[in-house]
């Protein structure tokens, strides 16, 4: 019982990584990744997209939209491991022309969606509640260059 508790006070206790600390965990495939500036507007669009239930969250959920033809943003964890779980998504995207960025956690993404459970893919899907800031993070998830 005392083990708990301490547990989860050093849980709650425990500072956040930084942007910078979580790049250290960054998987060789995380390309390409998001800045600092486009992480903070992706989690805002993602808060977002969640209160109007736009967002598809989860590899199977996902893959099964992207499948059917779904358009949006995909945003992935770059500290998924281990990679094969997820590897697929980026190649599905591409050949779909659906634009998809990396962010450095996935605990981080997994908060950003009103998820307790880290999540390692987000689909972020158009609506007109939050059109401006989706259009912005499209514009600049569309400008960052792909792997080779």
């Amino acid at each position: 019982m005392a083990r708990e508790k301490e547990a989860e006070a050093d849980a709650e206790g425990a500072p956040e990584l930084s942007y910078r600390e979580q790049l250290d965990f960054l998987n060789p495939i995380a390309q390409p990744l998001a800045s600092r500036k486009l992480t903070r507007k992706l989690y805002k669009c993602i808060r977002k997209a969640s209160k109007h239930k736009q967002i598809r969250r989860g590899v199977k959920e996902v893959q099964k939209f992207i499948n059917k033809g779904e358009k949006g943003i995909m945003v992935l964890a770059g500290d998924t491991q281990p990679i094969d779980v997820y590897c697929h998504i980026p190649i599905m995207c591409e050949d779909r022309s659906i634009p998809y960025a990396y962010v450095p956690s996935k605990s981080d993404l997994g908060a950003a969606a009103g998820s307790k459970r880290p999540t390692c893919v987000i689909m972020i899907k158009p609506h007109e509640e939050y059109q401006e800031n989706y259009d912005e993070c499209l514009e600049e998830v569309t400008a960052l260059p792909l792997p080779l």
